[in-house]
């Protein structure tokens, strides 16, 4: 296991070297002037733009300016902001931690919800309950999520004032937000579960352990859903960096700070070192989540083995 972990870790090597190269040229590369967003729009002397470009490096060839950044990269050092003149790790730290308590908020309520409706849908095959589950499902997977958003907004916020519309702060604050996320998360898993405990509960092992008298909530949690969980363990982890990096929508609809509105101001401001850390930060969270998620099937899977 352990030598399964650090070659995984040394694969992810050139992959993250991979996207500090594409990120980085393709902030280069787009159109637009990074001194005259430096500048705020204000005009400036010939003589003031090539002080600032040659204070960040602008006027040099782009590997130079790329072998510096990987340098102070290795030291720790994500470099400072052009818009707001702040290290830019200083400003993902602020970002990530209101974005974190989002995701697992959000993760929490569709896993709940999706495990639940997928085992009620299985257990009770072709009923009525299994049509309500699919058509809660379906629903989830065909609404936009900031349309969503509105609707809760709209009901719980502005009807019936039970939860604050924007804004961060005590757990009231993510109830909404949470279940934007974990309704159209919670579709999804549901449909997985449902399918998956279909096909375990036809296996041989299943119908043994129900001849053999064991009590069905056993044979369902203990025999089905264990075996069934591999697919919605996969989605999950997908689902949680994605969520970790890109609540984009979210974050717009209720006001929320995070690192997706941070990667989006950032491109829009044209900020290279700040483009630059957020993608990074983004990357390894994938590579980490991914690792987390082969990891976990051998505890789901005893005859998953890694070697």
């Amino acid at each position: 296991m352990t030598r399964y972990i650090l070659r995984r870790l040394v694969q992810a090597i050139p992959v993250l070297l991979g996207i500090t190269l594409f990120t980085f040229l393709m902030s280069h590369l787009v159109p637009g002037d990074p001194v005259v967003i430096y500048a705020m729009g204000k005009p400036l002397s010939e003589e003031r733009e090539a002080q600032i470009r040659e204070q960040y490096g602008l006027d040099r060839p782009l590997w130079e300016q790329y072998r510096d950044y990987m340098a102070d990269l290795l030291h720790g050092d994500l470099g400072q902001g052009l818009h707001d003149q702040r290290p830019v790790w200083d400003t993902i730290e602020e970002a990530i931690w209101p974005t974190l308590q989002l995701t697992v908020a959000g993760l929490t309520v569709a896993l709940t919800l999706g495990v639940t409706l997928g085992i009620l849908a299985a257990l009770f095959h072709n009923s009525w309950l299994d049509s309500a589950a699919m058509v809660v499902a379906l629903l989830g997977v065909s609404t936009p999520v900031f349309y969503l958003g509105l609707l809760l907004l709209f009901a719980f916020s502005f009807q019936i004032h039970l939860f604050p519309a924007t804004g961060t702060g005590g757990w009231e604050n993510l109830v909404l937000p949470a279940l934007t996320i974990g309704f159209a998360s919670a579709a999804f898993i549901a449909r997985l579960v449902r399918s998956s405990m279909l096909e375990v509960l036809r296996q041989d092992y299943v119908t043994t352990a129900r001849a053999k008298g064991v009590r069905e909530r056993l044979v369902v949690v203990r025999h089905a859903l264990k075996n069934a969980l591999i697919p919605v363990v996969t989605y999950f982890g997908i689902q949680l960096a994605g969520l970790l990096t890109g609540a984009v929508v979210i974050e717009q609809v209720f006001s929320r700070p995070g690192l997706g509105r941070v990667a989006v101001n950032a491109v829009g401001n044209r900020d290279f070192p700040l483009i630059q850390g957020t993608v990074l930060v983004t990357a390894i969270v994938y590579v980490l989540a991914s690792l987390v998620i082969d990891l976990s099937y051998a505890f789901i899977d005893p005859r998953i083995r890694y070697e």
